[in-house]
């Protein structure tokens, strides 16, 4: 094992009813370890699993440290938790529907510190069949937020563009506007100057946040290529559709009101009960999956129901919190 402090991550693993995969995943990073690159330390943060997915776990694993939460307090919190119990220079942020490469972690970690202005790094995904997930995104604008609930980036993509970058193949290492939580390597100085996760997104958009915060504060986040990791996608979601895409549309309309103001949120809860829902509705009867209708009409009424408080709670709250740090 390397001796360097530089050269050590705390690994944090939010789990929740993720089957078989968590084994996988620490499976995959025991072999890491066995290669002798980095020292790391992992941590399971369980958000209440029912399926008996963090019993057991392998006990060959390095300094592995499991906290489990009596319900699930969502992927952001969860993060923070397992964060504060490390003490390294880098945090890992890793899906448990993932698994690394034997040199994925020292790729990663080396361009990380390659360069001081470098905050963020993510790694290539792939699914089983090696096709390279089109994980990176472009940073939300007022504008693409409003054009993408309408469907206007599939009808005028010159116009309004995708979140995702789905034009470009991820082939090369580059600087990006965001990568995807499912690998999120960060500097814990600028992790702890940023606050964390803004533990308002109880999942999705967290990770779009927290790189919008470490680009404002000067880093770059970057896209390393040559780090690759297995990602199976939508792991421990896709059974819950219905509250997947609750959370999906109320945390796009929590990054709006924090990002762009009040007004850009309102007008995306108008768009998603307008335009996003009806929508949805459509193609799913179209195809005649009345399960897929059901779970999009329950999702309408979770978001429906969660308006009052979505508005009250961002009322109260400050705006977009800005990090003064230095911490390079």
């Amino acid at each position: 094992m390397h001796e360097s402090c530089e050269l050590t991550i705390d690994i944090v693993i939010v789990n929740w009813n993720s089957d078989t995969f968590l084994r996988a995943c620490i499976a995959a990073l025991i072999e890491v370890e066995s290669v002798g690159d980095v020292e790391y330390r992992i941590v399971v943060v369980d958000n209440a699993s029912l399926d008996g997915s963090a019993d057991e776990l392998p006990r060959t694993a390095p300094a592995l440290g499991l906290r489990r939460n009596r319900s699930n307090v969502g992927f952001g919190r969860a993060c923070n938790q397992g964060a504060a119990l490390g003490s390294a220079p880098v945090i890992l942020f890793l899906n448990p529907d993932t698994q690394v490469e034997p040199d994925s972690l020292g790729i990663a970690l080396r361009a990380l510190l390659a360069r001081p202005e470098t905050g963020i790094v993510g790694a290539q995904l792939r699914d089983e069949t090696g096709t390279v997930h089109r994980s990176c995104a472009r940073r939300p604008t007022a504008f693409s937020l409003i054009g993408q609930d309408l469907q206007l980036h599939r009808l005028l993509p010159r116009i309004v563009p995708s979140h995702f970058l789905w034009d470009w193949d991820h082939a090369e290492s580059r600087p990006v506007d965001q990568v995807m939580g499912a690998f999120l390597m960060i500097r814990r100085p600028l992790f702890e100057a940023l606050g964390g996760f803004d533990e308002r997104f109880f999942v999705y958009y967290d990770d779009v946040d927290l790189c919008a915060r470490a680009r404002d504060a000067g880093y770059e986040v970057r896209h390393v290529a040559e780090a690759k990791v297995w990602h199976r996608g939508q792991g421990t979601t896709e059974r819950a559709k219905a509250h997947r895409l609750f959370y999906i549309l109320r945390s796009r309309v929590l990054y709006a009101i924090k990002h762009h103001g009040y007004g850009t949120g309102l007008a995306l809860l108008c768009t998603a009960f307008a335009a996003q829902f009806p929508i949805r509705l459509a193609v799913a009867l179209s195809h005649r999956s009345i399960q897929e209708a059901g779970a999009i009409l329950h999702a309408a009424g979770l978001l429906a129901r969660a308006v009052p408080g979505l508005v009250a709670r961002q009322r109260a709250l400050p705006d977009t919190i800005k990090a003064s740090c230095t911490a390079r």
